[in-house]
């Protein structure tokens, strides 16, 4: 096949799990889509292509903005979208990095076998649902006022290293070392912090879980080992992001664009995408307020970690340092940074804003960007699977650079929305399914459990492959969960 037609969109066949949809109209670069046919025809069943082709309206696009083989159906800018966007002459975009911001994933290891945990599976998902708050609304680890929340939007996990819920090896091995430097407490409102004060610590709903997990299969050695894996060993990985405040912060910027800048507005097919100019107060002013949105949710990450620390302590009876309890990698999803990129032409190097929307970074190895524990190796990439799917842990692959702005998938991606899935699956009968598997699953509703039902979503084994056949992201170990709590 070397056309692929979808409603209208026609996507040329570059090579091998590379589509094209070409420059045209208003487009100011193409668009490209990374998947297999199989990927491709559920990826085409929704918005995804269209609202892919509408990200290229924004300005200063360079290269061509990216699907990744998981993307599906957003709020404006697809969920596994990818665009490099310059930095002196376009834009920034909320809408395009997403109303959570720095949702993202982090991993603990163990050195725990399986046959450890044999036994306590049901009173370690119960304490850890009892222990690390989950659901809609307040409740977190912390409370905290005000004066606290501006402490952690400017510091991050520094912070909480300083408050005693951190060790430094946490920071080492943290994306950016938990930390913007650019944030910008004052850029965030009052109201962002008051919706943010009671939530540090917590879970959330939706899609975000921590799931206790097995490491079933080992794919480059070497690369396990310095990432401190191996087979049957238990890992933890937690999953959320800025909680209330995030969400916040991206309504206020994406409406205060729309108000600021309805001349820029009026050129985009889809108001969701309102940007603020590059080098414009507004385009600052987000820039610092969303830094310190992705300083708040490492530190939410951070203590959800040390209370499950605490959580292991009492169902093992050891010391969580006696149990190799330590932070693997956090990695945001939901992101615009401002990176250097090689983008062709006379002006190779440009600074970009590089939003990430359901996206993972994925810098190979030598880029002085990756922690030094890892930097011979290559940054590690988590993406997880569904409740009753593996999970993996990638790492940055040598192509990415060149062709996703150093970016790979970051998990499986729907396949049907929450209402479809609430339709089609009944939460109990799901959880009854998975303990067939041994899977343990705790929520705060049934509803929450249909929601996120292993059906509802792509096969991840495919997704990770096509990331690694294309270079982007090299596989590294495959888990499965064991047991997982939900909002």
């Amino acid at each position: 096949m070397t056309t692929y037609d979808a409603d209208g969109i026609t996507l040329e066949r570059v090579r091998e799990y590379v589509w094209e949809i070409a420059q045209e109209g208003g487009m100011g670069a193409p668009a490209r889509v990374l998947a297999s046919e199989a990927l491709l025809d559920e990826i085409a069943d929704d918005m995804t292509l269209q609202q892919l082709t509408n990200a290229t309206h924004l300005p200063g696009v360079a290269k061509h903005a990216i699907c990744m083989p998981d993307g599906h159906q957003g709020y404006g800018f697809p969920v596994g979208g990818v665009a490099g966007i310059d930095a002196e002459n376009g834009c920034i975009s909320p809408g395009s990095v997403g109303f959570d911001i720095n949702c993202g994933v982090r991993m603990m290891r163990t050195n725990l076998t399986y046959a450890d945990v044999e036994g306590h599976e049901e009173d370690l998902v119960d304490s850890l649902f009892a222990n690390v708050p989950s659901g809609l609304g307040g409740g977190g680890v912390v409370e905290t006022d005000v004066g606290t929340v501006e402490e952690i939007l400017e510091r991050g996990v520094e912070w909480a290293l300083d408050a005693g819920h951190a060790v430094p090896a946490d920071l080492a091995r943290c994306e950016d070392e938990g930390r913007r430097a650019e944030a910008d407490a004052g850029a965030v409102s009052q109201k962002a912090k008051d919706r943010g004060k009671n939530q540090v610590g917590s879970l959330g709903s939706g899609n975000h879980f921590l799931e206790v997990q097995r490491v079933t299969d080992v794919f480059r050695e070497e690369v396990a080992d310095a990432y401190g894996l191996a087979e049957d060993r238990m890992v933890v990985l937690i999953h959320c992001g800025s909680r209330g405040l995030g969400h916040q912060v991206c309504t206020e910027y994406t409406r205060r664009c729309e108000k600021e800048h309805p001349d820029l507005l009026s050129r985009l097919p889809d108001k969701e995408l309102a940007a603020a100019p590059a080098g414009s107060a507004l385009a600052e002013e987000y820039y610092g307020a969303m830094c310190a949105a992705i300083n708040y949710a490492w530190v939410n990450r951070q203590l959800i970690m040390h209370r499950t620390r605490r959580v292991f302590e009492r169902v093992f009876d050891r010391d969580w340092e006696e149990m190799g309890m330590e932070l693997l990698y956090d990695v945001a999803h939901n992101i615009a940074k401002k990176e250097v990129h090689d983008v062709g032409g006379e002006s190779a190097e440009r600074e970009l804003y590089v939003h990430r929307k359901g996206a993972t970074r994925a810098f190979p190895a030598g880029r002085p960007e990756v922690p030094e524990v890892y930097r011979d190796v290559g940054q590690p990439v988590i993406i997880p699977g569904s409740m009753g799917a593996g999970s993996y842990v990638l790492r940055g692959g040598e192509a990415s650079m060149a062709e996703t702005f150093g970016s790979t998938a970051h998990g499986a991606g729907r396949t049907m929305s929450r209402t479809q899935a609430k339709d089609e699956f009944w939460g109990e009968n799901v959880q009854n399914e998975l303990r067939g598997q041994k899977v343990y699953v705790k929520a705060q509703s049934g509803a929450t459990v249909a929601e996120e039902a292993p059906g509802v979503y792509k096969d991840v084994d495919e997704v990770v492959r096509v990331s690694d056949e294309l270079g982007i992201g090299d596989t590294v170990a495959r888990t499965f969960p064991v047991c997982n709590i939900k909002g």
